[in-house]
C-alpha cells in the first residue's frame, strides 16, 4: 500500500531582536531633545521643558513629554524659604509705600523693587543686591560682596538707570520700592535715587509678601546657581557665573508670571506696540 506524501514544514526563521516600534523610535528621538533643554537651562528645567520644545517647533502631547521626563528622573529645583537678610534702621521714614502688594505692573520702566539676599561659600558669605524691574521681572542691576554695606545696594542700583538710557529707555519718573533696611534709606541710596529722578517707596523690614517678587529672585538664584552649581571656591567665581545666569535668566528663561516667555521678550513686545496702547494691551493680554 501506497504511503501519502508527507507534507514540508516551512524552514525555521533565524531568531534575534525585533524591529523597534514606531514608539519607541519616537521616544528615543524626543529624548535627545529633552536632555538637551535639561542640560542647556542649568539642569533646572522639568516641568517647563515642553514649554521650551514648542518654542523651538519640537511640539508633542504633554502625556508623552511628561512620562519620557518621569522615566529619565529629570528634576526641577526646589526652592528653599528665605531668611531676612536686611538690617533694619532704627530712623523714622518718610517715604510712601507705593507698591502696596500689587505686582500687576502694566507699563514699563515704572517700578522696580530692591533687596539684598546672602549664602554661604567656602570663602564665607556672599550677598547679592539685586533690582528687578516689576513689569517684566527683568533683573535691571545686580551686584555681589561680602559685606553688607551701602556700596552693595548703590552698585546695584547704578547698574539700573545705566543698562536702561543705555538701551535708550526713558527712566525719569519711575517708582523705586525697597525695604527699610540701612542700605537702602542711606543718605547716597536716597541722593542717587533723586538725581535719578526716581520716587522712593520703602516697606517694612523682612516682609516677604510685600516683596514677594524680589523674595522669588532672590530664592531662584539661590537654588538654581549657588547650591545646584557650587560650591563655589571664591567671590569672583561666583560673579562670573551670576552674570551668565542673570544673562540666562532676562533672554532664556521662561517665567510663568508673564506668559512663559522671558522677561526681554516681554519688554520688546511692549515696545514694539508702545504706539497704539490698544494694541499694546491686546498684545500683551495674548502672551
Amino acid at each position: 500500500m501506497q504511503q501519502a506524501p508527507r507534507s514540508r514544514r516551512a524552514p525555521p526563521t533565524p531568531s534575534g531582536p525585533s524591529p523597534p516600534s514606531t514608539r519607541a523610535i519616537r521616544d528615543r528621538e524626543l529624548l535627545v531633545h529633552i536632555r538637551r533643554v535639561h542640560e542647556r537651562n542649568f539642569g533646572v528645567y522639568a516641568k517647563k521643558i515642553r514649554a521650551q520644545l514648542r518654542r523651538v517647533g519640537v511640539r508633542f502631547a504633554r502625556c508623552i513629554v511628561e512620562r519620557l521626563v518621569r522615566e529619565e528622573r529629570l528634576r526641577g529645583i526646589r526652592r528653599k524659604k528665605g531668611s531676612q537678610n536686611a538690617l533694619p534702621d532704627d530712623g523714622p521714614s518718610t517715604r510712601l509705600y507705593l507698591v502696596e502688594r500689587d505686582f500687576t505692573e502694566k507699563v514699563a520702566n515704572q517700578l522696580r523693587v530692591a533687596d539684598i539676599t546672602c549664602s554661604r561659600a567656602f570663602a564665607g558669605w556672599i550677598c547679592a543686591a539685586l533690582v528687578i524691574d516689576l513689569f517684566s521681572r527683568r533683573a535691571v542691576g545686580w551686584q555681589l560682596s561680602k559685606s553688607l554695606r551701602t556700596a552693595l545696594a548703590l552698585y546695584a542700583l547704578e547698574m539700573g538707570p545705566w543698562s536702561r538710557e543705555y538701551a535708550g529707555r526713558d527712566v525719569f519718573g519711575l517708582s523705586h520700592d525697597s525695604d527699610e533696611g540701612v542700605h537702602h534709606v542711606a543718605t547716597r541710596y536716597t541722593q542717587r535715587l533723586a538725581e535719578a529722578g526716581a520716587v522712593a517707596s520703602v516697606g517694612s523690614t523682612g516682609d516677604s509678601y510685600g516683596y514677594a517678587l524680589a523674595e522669588v529672585f532672590d530664592s531662584l538664584l539661590k537654588a538654581e546657581l549657588v547650591r545646584n552649581c557650587g560650591p563655589w571656591r571664591s567671590i569672583d567665581e561666583l560673579e562670573i557665573a551670576t552674570a551668565e545666569y542673570i544673562d540666562w535668566f532676562i533672554h532664556r528663561w521662561l517665567h510663568g508670571e508673564i506668559g512663559m516667555i522671558p522677561p526681554v521678550e516681554l519688554e520688546d513686545t511692549y515696545l514694539h506696540y508702545q504706539a497704539v496702547p490698544a494694541t499694546a494691551d491686546a498684545a500683551l493680554a495674548s502672551l
